[in-house]
């Protein structure tokens, strides 16, 4: 017997996989663009 569909679990999963993707896309983009102008990315400490 197949199993019952749950759609909107299955929609809210495929939606924060994107939404993961998406920000892992954005944060390599602007990790990128930081490097093209020479900054450093705010993970990294600053010296005093």
């Amino acid at each position: 017997m197949a199993r019952k569909p749950n759609y909107s679990f299955e929609r809210m999963e495929r939606e924060r996989a994107d939404a993961k993707k998406a920000a892992e896309k954005a944060a390599a983009k602007a990790e990128k663009r930081a490097a093209a102008r020479g900054e450093k990315s705010e993970d990294e400490p600053q010296p005093e």
